[in-house]
């Protein structure tokens, strides 16, 4: 009895080669949805495009990116979270992933255990740019009129809790830079 098993365990190891390539053959066998959480045109979205083109033509079923923006990324992720674990709908996110936890406690979802990562797409960096009729030649430059001006000069992001305005905050806290918000001490 105990060879026969060992005869059988044998039978199915053997088996596993031939078997594991049919299995992974299977997938994706409906088309793949890669959800956005922010708006079209979005470096997230544009990456996300870039490489649908590539895995529609390699998977040989279309591949389809959906916006889903809002709440710093949490709707769209919240999508994906819900979504049967199939591997036919992934997210395409930002770094801002990392940090809404500690933004947006009360999400429906655990962004360890919910979305586990697959691969990194890119590496994105965050540009300062500013009106040349403001006269700043340098980020020196803006750091010294934005301390001058306490909580007077803006900045734009792709929205609360996004990567730009994580970005944003970590530069104005290193830069000593005061808003109406946070008086500088």
């Amino acid at each position: 009895m105990h060879r026969l098993i060992i005869l059988v365990v044998a039978a199915l190891l053997a088996a596993l080669p031939v078997a594991l390539p049919a299995v992974a053959q299977t997938w994706p066998d409906k088309p793949v949805h890669i959800i956005v959480p922010f708006t079209p045109g979005s470096a997230t979205d544009v990456v996300a495009r870039a490489v649908t083109a590539v895995m529609t033509r390699n998977l040989g079923q279309p591949v389809i990116v959906e916006n889903r923006p809002g709440a710093g990324g949490t709707i769209g992720a919240g999508q994906v979270a819900k979504a049967a674990p199939d591997g036919h709908t992934l997210l395409a996110n930002s770094s801002a992933h990392t940090v809404n936890p500690a933004i947006f406690p009360s999400m429906t979802f655990n962004t360890v255990r919910d979305l586990p990562a697959v691969t990194l797409l890119a590496q994105q960096p965050n540009i300062l740019v500013a009106s040349p009729s403001k006269g700043w030649q340098t980020a020196a430059d803006y750091v010294r009129a934005a301390r001058a001006q306490p909580g007077k000069l803006t900045y734009a992001t792709a929205g609360t809790g996004s990567g730009t305005h994580m970005n944003a905050e970590k530069f104005r806290l290193s830069a000593g830079i005061a808003t109406a918000a946070h008086p500088r001490r």
